[in-house]
């Protein structure tokens, strides 16, 4: 991590512990090291970085352009590894960076759906996750949120520091043979994806760790 990464990452703990009570569930299903893909739902703006938190290592994300542009915020996003990507998330620019730097080992977090919610239920997932799937063959580890929404939703309500948890779901691993079948194939990559993250349970008990 760089020093601009650290910061966030350790303000982000503090901040999820007071304001969150911020827990994650099956912590040991990581993938710690190698490349990797971490694919979430996406529920609200505090979804990037309390799942940067989830992992030890420093992960990649992609963020609409337009965000670059804003005072104080805008500048320090590409220090804390944060690509940017035209709003249709069509930017194969963005795309290959990101694929270069899971094939070199790094991990990168992806949000199936491509935008958040508008109603907190999951949304069906796009195509992207499954292109860079297919591209990278990297193991991709199900994750989902709960609780963001209701912090901070996207109508712009009144922000609750609501308990937040993200469960971590078994990682998929994807093959050739999972390449095989038609035109349709990152799609279908991503449909595994997504329900995969919605098969993932909020649990109470021993596999609910705080931060």
């Amino acid at each position: 991590m760089n020093l601009y990464y650290q910061v966030g990452y350790h303000l982000f703990k503090f901040l999820g512990s007071v304001l969150f009570q911020f827990r994650i569930q099956h912590p040991v299903r990581m993938i710690e090291e190698g490349p990797a893909i971490l694919a979430m739902n996406h529920q609200s703006f505090l979804d990037p970085p309390l799942a940067g938190i989830v992992s030890q290592r420093p992960m990649h994300i992609m963020a609409r352009r337009t965000l670059f542009q804003w005072p104080v915020l805008g500048p320090l996003m590409p220090k804390v590894n944060v690509i940017p990507v035209d709003r249709d998330g069509s930017d194969m620019t963005a795309l290959k960076t990101i694929i270069r730097l899971i094939n070199q080992g790094e991990a990168a977090l992806l949000f199936p759906e491509g935008t958040r919610t508008h109603d907190g239920n999951l949304q069906p997932a796009k195509s992207g996750v499954g292109f860079i799937a297919a591209k990278t063959l990297a193991p991709v580890v199900p994750m989902r949120i709960f609780g963001a929404f209701e912090a901070l939703p996207r109508s712009g309500g009144t922000f609750h520091p609501s308990p937040i948890v993200i469960a971590i779901g078994e990682p998929l691993r994807f093959t050739q043979a999972d390449l095989e079948g038609g035109r349709d194939v990152y799609q279908r990559l991503s449909d595994r994806v997504m329900e995969a993250i919605a098969a993932i349970r909020l649990e109470e008990g021993d596999g609910l760790h705080p931060v």
